[in-house]
């Protein structure tokens, strides 16, 4: 008798290690179809992805403990008051287990260099230099699976090259402590992003959990190479409703003897601009559902909801 683990859905893996994928080449067009599929039946899959060093990774999360062991205070002066969940967030009674703090314009020295002297008014190029190589990276496997999803739908190369201009990127440090044994063990409430794209990178502690269309909670068990990549409302409002935007949360485990807190990294993809949804994705099969929207009045909009687990773009841009 197969276990329960084996009657669950499985989360697709993709590997974007070791071929050197470009488009219109045979291995692009075989991801691609793969990319495509996950998506939109998932919301989405495991990136296998070398291009981030073994050292890259544990520098980044090594560099993520010593700035959560920082005073509150010191913390608590990032604040982004035009942009909801970009700042620094923790100690919340709703979930009491996580810390998270966002940098704004993170592809760019200027962005990190921003968030560092905040942290560390003296400076700490350490850091720096190793959220921007870290960005870098990780941005290249998001603008590769953009790419693909574009292409897999048949638009052409300029709407692309439009979207990637008008791309922000937001880096968001996450810990995670373990709970005491009266506390609650979701780390992260039940929740879709509001993001085009999210691609979420752990420690060796396990946690995330998504909801299939089915109604399963599947967790992963990730190598260090592997890349959570999810699409967002955005994303999901932008393809007419084809892709999927998957509910997801953390749990924490309650094992007495493993107290080691998850440290996580997520680069989230905003849009600049207006959000208009393709003509090409429309038609006799997908009428039109959702109206262009400004993706960071998304946001704000979700910012006033009352509960943290509303999807939210049918209501805010939806016909």
């Amino acid at each position: 008798m197969g276990s329960l683990s084996d009657t669950l859905p499985r989360i697709p893996v993709i590997d974007f290690s070791g071929e050197d994928l470009k488009p219109q080449t045979d291995p692009w067009l075989r991801t691609t179809k793969l990319v495509k599929l996950a998506l939109e039946e998932f919301g989405c899959f495991v990136a296998v992805y070398d291009k981030v060093s073994p050292d890259l990774q544990d520098t980044i999360f090594h560099e993520l403990e010593g700035l959560f062991n920082l005073p509150n205070d010191v913390k608590a002066r990032n604040i982004i008051s035009d942009k909801p969940y970009f700042g620094y967030s923790g100690n919340h009674p709703l979930v009491p287990l996580l810390e998270g703090t966002g940098i704004d314009n993170a592809t760019s020295l200027e962005g990190i260099q921003s968030f560092a002297s905040l942290m560390w008014p003296a400076g700490n190029d350490r850091f720096s230099d190793t959220a921007l190589s870290y960005v870098k990276q990780v941005s290249e496997l998001e603008r590769a699976v953009t790419r693909m999803l574009f292409d897999s739908y048949g638009l052409q190369e300029n709407y692309y090259d439009s979207h990637v201009g008008s791309t922000n990127y937001m880096l968001r440090l996450m810990k995670y402590r373990a709970p005491d044994p009266e506390e609650t063990d979701i780390g992260c409430d039940v929740h879709t992003d509001k993001s085009f794209f999210t691609i979420l990178h752990q420690n060796e502690v396990n946690g995330l959990e998504i909801k299939t269309k089915g109604g399963d909670w599947v967790g992963f068990e990730l190598s260090p190479s592997s890349f959570v990549v999810m699409a967002g409302d955005a994303l999901m409002a932008w393809s007419n409703g084809r892709v999927h935007s998957a509910f997801h949360r953390v749990v924490m485990n309650r094992d007495i003897g493993n107290k080691s807190p998850r440290y996580s990294v997520g680069l989230f993809t905003f849009h600049s601009g207006m959000i208009h949804i393709p003509q090409e994705l429309v038609d006799d099969e997908h009428p039109l559902q959702f109206k262009s929207f400004e993706h960071y009045g998304l946001l704000r909009y979700f910012a006033t909801l009352p509960q943290l687990h509303e999807r939210t773009a049918k209501a805010y841009c939806g016909i």
